[in-house]
């Protein structure tokens, strides 16, 4: 799941708990990326991105919401 429509799409409270699980989970490979080799380094940015995508959705809401 990365693309930014799919994230539209989903509620606040997915969109929260996606937000937590995307953290997590980059927490997760940095802490391997510090420890051993990964098998794909791209997936640091992919998850970055994602929770950018995520927090720019948030921000929108919150906007539209006090607008």
């Amino acid at each position: 799941m990365s693309k930014a429509t799919e994230f539209r799409e989903m509620s606040d409270e997915q969109l929260a708990a996606e937000l937590q699980q995307t953290q997590r989970d980059l927490f997760d490979l940095r802490f391997r990326a510090s420890t051993e080799k990964l098998d794909a380094p791209s997936n640091l940015k992919r998850l970055r991105r994602n929770i950018a995508r995520i927090r720019t959705i948030q921000r929108e809401r919150e906007i539209a919401a006090a607008s």
